[in-house]
């Protein structure tokens, strides 16, 4: 099977339709499938409920989508840094489920690996707990999470080959690996593309069964979030 696409639009044909979940690879603006999330917002779909750590930031990452109003919900654990996102959940208009960051990547690797639910202590008590099932383990209160697994899984790598194959590089790899692994489908972008064998099999972190679909991506401009700056002494 030819996994080789000549571009992000060509590798979303088809699979794409409005009111999907998608899962979307990055920290901060670090390891962003960028190329994916412009053809997903030339498609036009709407109603997608986005699987990000974050929202990105105005005009970068899923910015970009909730400039054109294409998101209905986000799962995130963290939405700073983007007015546009505060905006339209201030005004009612964006839908917004809150996770710790270290539930929200269980509930990503859970789906993944086939574990419907878990239960964790992490945010017992507070407002994350409300309406989800709670149990004692040996004297400690525990609350279950749902696993997640979404209709396209968006990641974003180092080094692919074309059987799917994938490395990540340094914080690149934050939830691109545990996304590849729970989406229906898969599409990756890579900086590099080679053939099968030129990679270390020791050295890759998402074997070409989960990957459904891969482009070339590169090349990139490097986006900076916060650049900070002093004057010399």
């Amino acid at each position: 099977m030819n996994k080789v696409y000549p571009n992000a639009k060509a590798a979303l044909e088809g699979i794409v339709r409005d009111n999907i979940m998608v899962m979307c690879g990055g920290f901060g603006l670090c390891g962003l499938p960028e190329r994916l999330i412009d053809a997903l917002m030339d498609s036009g779909v709407k109603g997608l409920t986005c699987v990000s750590n974050n929202a990105g930031v105005d005009g970068a990452g899923l910015g970009k989508l909730l400039e054109t109003r294409q998101v209905k919900k986000m799962i995130s654990s963290y939405v700073g840094e983007n007015k546009i996102f505060a905006k339209q959940y201030l005004a009612g208009e964006l839908e917004l489920e809150f996770n710790p960051q270290g539930t929200m990547a269980e509930r990503i690797r859970a789906g993944g690996a086939g574990i419907p639910a878990f239960f964790t202590k992490t945010g017992v008590g507070t407002l994350i707990a409300e309406g989800k099932e709670e149990r004692v383990f040996n004297g400690e209160r525990y609350i279950m999470e749902t696993g997640l697994v979404a209709d396209i899984s968006l990641v974003k790598a180092w080094k692919g080959d074309t059987a799917g194959n994938l490395v990540y590089r340094k914080t690149a790899r934050n939830f691109n690996p545990a996304m590849a692994t729970a989406g229906k489908i898969t599409v990756a972008e890579v900086e590099e593309l080679v053939e099968p064998g030129q990679l270390d099999p020791d050295q890759i972190h998402t074997p070409g069964i989960y990957v459904q679909r891969i482009i070339l991506g590169a090349p990139y401009t490097k986006v900076i979030e916060n650049r900070t700056v002093r004057k010399r002494a």
